[in-house]
């Protein structure tokens, strides 16, 4: 038996969050009765009225599109890594009633490199898209030894953020146009990795250029296959889906919240299930 307690997850749109599924399938299998965690539609401006009102039984929440920013910003604490990416999918209750950040996101992008088969000794990477989940796709990028990153972006200025991270990291990063289709082409071609981390709707115009990728991970899940992912698959190239991010970024985010041991089984157990 365990006290009631709740956690959620926020983004918008949220409906179609797995993010349920696994925290309900972790609390279950560690006994703790009582337990609820629910999807809550919450844009970036309704994240920190919700998050600062939140009552006691709240333990955390899981934060996706497009609150991720907002996240770090209504954290009373934030860990090193969340700081230093500008970036948080993550709050935990404190004892003392605050919220604490992290970006258990870098966790999920580590995983799904893996899962890639991104060689050792890779130097060279497209991300595109500029926003939260570009962040700690970067760090994790930075942390594999890839040394050059083009940056996919509607404009050098909405790059920034993703760009000075890079610098912070030491590695070399630049813009690419997210309609130079000739220029993305030839990164896609030259990289070990380009991750799309834009809605599926948003990269439709890029399935072309991306299509020559020898890997693309997606971090999108749900519509799948994305423009993107089919693209690379019909060309031959290895492809990672969302759900590989998901399941790895929430292990971490179960034992923040419980203070357990993630129940890895069953909760990849769960993303096979019906749903």
């Amino acid at each position: 038996m365990s006290s009631p307690r709740r956690a959620a997850v926020l983004g918008s749109p949220v409906s179609h969050s797995r993010s349920p599924d696994l925290h309900r399938a972790a609390y279950a299998a560690l006994g703790l009765t009582g337990w609820t965690y629910e999807a809550i539609d919450t844009t970036a401006e309704q994240l920190p009225p919700l998050v600062r009102g939140a009552g006691p039984e709240w333990v955390g929440f899981s934060v996706t599109m497009p609150g991720k920013p907002a996240a770090l910003e209504v954290a009373d604490e934030r860990t090193a890594r969340a700081e230093l990416i500008g970036s948080a999918n993550t709050l935990v209750r404190l004892p003392d009633g605050g919220w604490r950040a992290d970006c258990t996101d870098v966790d999920g992008m580590a995983a799904a490199l893996d899962a890639a088969g991104v060689p050792a000794g890779a130097d060279r990477a497209v991300v595109i898209g500029a926003g939260g989940t570009a962040l700690p796709t970067v760090a994790a990028l930075a942390d594999r030894g890839i040394t050059d990153i083009a940056v996919v972006a509607r404009s050098a200025d909405r790059a920034r953020d993703v760009l000075d991270l890079a610098d912070r990291l030491e590695t070399t990063a630049w813009h690419v146009a997210f309609d130079d289709a000739e220029a993305i082409e030839a990164e896609c071609r030259e990289a070990a990795v380009c991750v799309s981390t834009v809605p599926a709707g948003a990269a439709v115009s890029l399935a072309a250029p991306v299509a020559p990728s020898a890997r693309l991970i997606d971090v999108i899940y749900d519509p799948w296959p994305t423009p993107l992912a089919a693209a690379v698959q019909d060309a031959g190239g290895t492809v990672v889906g969302g759900l590989v991010m998901l399941l790895n970024q929430a292990y971490s985010q179960v034992e923040q919240f419980t203070g357990l041991p993630a129940p890895r089984a069953a909760m990849a157990a769960a993303l096979t299930a019906d749903h």
